[in-house]
């Protein structure tokens, strides 16, 4: 049976939407070979084509260009997803970015929005997702660009919230908050794309009927996350988007791709 290499994050959304899939508990014409990464090495690693089907932000598509095509199922969107800026005191967005950001990638959705949002960033200091939070409290940064479980534990640092960019994307477009999507690298063929994304889907909605089965895979890959917030996480992360992106978010990803001034293929070769 052919092997197939699928790049996607150690966060619990991830670990719990993908574990069917990676355990065989989905029937699927191929095996897959996991490679857990942070989003921003698998957005870096994308400009290599470095795996069949691969997490990307979506902030990252224009910059992949022809190399990968976006699959309708597994992908991250919704509503109150978004990123958050924090800092240890309140201050407006403006004020913040004067200073020193931590930002947790440039080809990050969260620094696309921010960039959109506000486009003058003083010194955009890039870190990793879960060094931003500490950064940010012991003063090396003057404010960050929080994804993925730390908008859940920011307050535990002491910092407070400057700005939520997804409330201001779905105030400014009524769009969904596209993140991130899952794609195929494009010299996969037509008919193992279309195989991937029903796997996909599969893993999904075994997730969905089978919540409690992907419980020790989730908590081997999140640190020292606790049970609640990984399943703030996933409750925020794993929706109906995940099933099948939709018209909506395939236009909410559109609009944020377009934002660069560029244009995506679908899995069925039309623009999404």
């Amino acid at each position: 049976m052919r092997e197939l290499t699928f790049g996607y994050s150690p966060c619990p959304n991830d670990t719990f939407a993908f574990h069917a899939l990676v355990h065989g508990l989905v029937e699927a014409p191929f095996r897959i070979r996991p490679v857990l990464l942070d989003i921003e090495e698998l957005n870096r690693r994308a400009h290599d084509s470095a795996f069949d089907l691969t997490k990307l932000s979506v902030g990252a598509f224009a910059a992949v260009g022809e190399r990968y095509r976006l699959l309708r199922s597994g992908a991250a969107l919704g509503e109150g997803v978004g990123p958050l800026v924090v800092a240890r005191t309140p201050m407006t967005l403006a004020e913040a970015m004067a200073g020193r950001v931590a930002i947790p990638g440039r080809e990050t959705t969260a620094y696309r929005l921010l960039r959109l949002a506000a486009p003058t960033i003083g010194d955009a200091v890039e870190l990793r997702y879960d060094r931003i939070l500490h950064a940010v409290r012991d003063g090396e940064v003057d404010a960050g660009l929080i994804i993925h479980e730390s908008r859940f534990t920011y307050a535990e640092h002491g910092l407070v919230r400057v700005a939520d960019l997804g409330d201001w994307w779905q105030a400014s477009t009524g769009l969904p908050v596209p993140l991130a999507g899952i794609c195929a690298r494009d010299d996969l063929d037509a008919a193992s794309v279309v195989a991937a994304e029903h796997a996909i889907r599969a893993s999904v909605q075994y997730a969905f009927d089978h919540p409690t089965a992907s419980r020790e895979y989730v908590r081997a890959h999140a640190q020292e996350l606790s049970d609640e917030v990984c399943a703030q996480h996933i409750a925020l992360y794993v929706n109906t988007f995940s099933l099948d992106v939709g018209d909506d978010g395939l236009r909410a990803i559109e609009r944020l791709v377009g934002a660069a001034g560029h244009a995506i293929n679908g899995s069925d070769g039309s623009a999404a």
